[in-house]
């Protein structure tokens, strides 16, 4: 039975912090990568195993995952990283996940269900911050209002942002946000979407943006309608309808190569100091026909702990042989109450009267 995890993308900021938690909770983890010295260095210093390759050696990728139970890969764009490593899971019959948090890596990832449940193996990316606290909590509200209409999820801006989810920020810059819409996917202009949530210390602005839960949510709630945003305060908003206005020309292949360069510059990530004194929060409200309305906060460690302690905690759940074959994702395989038992998150309750129903029964019409 194979029961070894491995870490590829491990040099990266979050993937030595997914390394070493593997390496703290005894698992038997092999940290991977292409270049081999940055493989060899981190695999001496933590104590375990190494594996190099590149993701365009599909002989090689082959080899190095054939003793293995379950990769995580943490090596960001994973627009780009995801699909070869998925398809040598699936000739390997490997389970993947990664901790991607863009819109386009799910839609790909989806892709390969059906060819995943025929080799008995499960793909589930987003097992960071990104999807499993978002998802667990959108699973909490949707069971808080039957027959929900409505989903609208919103997270605090962070004031920790590492050199790789920088790049990832810069790379889905876009004049357009998409969102759900009676089960479909549509684009609406950026920044037309604004809505308050209560993140703590009152209600503050929010506006739209394409994150994957609304792919992940729609998958996991069934709610046909789906929105993300992110706190932004007015001179936020300002810098964002600023971005907005020239996301196309940054998408110029010589533009784009220029903002490589610059995110070089950006420190690789914050220090365990400034971790400790960080957390996130996140809102989640899910809405009926009768805008009827519940509300729930969660507060966790910040991204980068959270993200290295989930993906470690579901990896384990694998090589247990808790798992579907098949596209999964966090909420709906583990439930709203699995982002309970990762250390510092805590989950509120906002609680509002329900409006009374029309004495008519004449739904209210968005």
């Amino acid at each position: 039975m194979r029961r070894r995890i491995l870490i590829y993308g491990a040099t990266g900021y979050t993937g030595r912090l997914i390394a070493e938690r593997a390496r703290n909770s005894r698992c038997a983890a092999i940290v991977a990568g292409r270049t081999a010295s940055l493989v060899q260095t981190l695999a001496s210093t933590l104590g375990v195993s190494a594996r190099v390759v590149a993701l365009d050696e599909p002989d090689a990728l082959d080899q190095a995952l054939g003793d293995i139970c379950v990769v995580i890969n943490a090596a960001s764009p994973f627009a780009q990283t995801a699909r070869p490593i998925i398809e040598a899971c699936l000739r390997t019959r490997t389970h993947y996940l990664d901790i991607a948090g863009e819109l386009p890596a799910f839609q790909d990832a989806h892709s390969y269900d059906d060819a995943a449940r025929e080799c008995g193996v499960m793909i589930m990316p987003g097992v960071g911050l990104g999807i499993v606290a978002s998802d667990c909590l959108a699973m909490h509200v949707a069971a808080l209002v039957p027959n929900a209409k409505y989903l609208r999820i919103g997270l605090a801006r962070p004031d920790l942002i590492s050199r790789g989810s920088l790049r990832t920020v810069l790379a889905m810059a876009d004049s357009h946000v998409s969102v759900r819409r009676n089960g479909r996917l549509i684009s609406l202009p950026a920044g037309r979407l604004q809505r308050a949530f209560d993140y703590g210390d009152g209600e503050r602005q929010s506006v739209s943006v394409s994150w994957a839960d609304i792919f992940t949510a729609y998958y996991s709630t069934g709610i046909r309608n789906i929105e993300a945003y992110i706190q932004a305060d007015l001179p936020s908003r300002t810098l964002y309808q600023l971005t907005v206005g020239i996301a196309d020309a940054l998408r110029y292949p010589p533009i784009q190569r220029f903002l490589s360069v610059a995110a070089e510059a950006w420190p690789e990530g914050p220090s365990a100091l400034q971790r400790r004194d960080e957390m996130c929060i996140i809102v989640a409200e899910a809405e009926d026909s009768w805008r009827r309305r519940r509300c729930a906060r969660l507060k966790t460690l910040d991204g980068y702990s959270f993200t290295a302690q989930a993906s470690m905690a579901i990896a384990k759940r694998v090589v247990l042989g808790e798992f579907i074959p098949g596209f999964q994702t966090p909420g709906k395989l583990y439930g709203a109450n699995f982002v309970l038992g990762l250390e510092g998150s805590h989950r509120e309750d906002l609680f509002e009267p329900f409006p009374p129903m029309p004495l008519d029964n004449t739904r209210i019409c968005s």
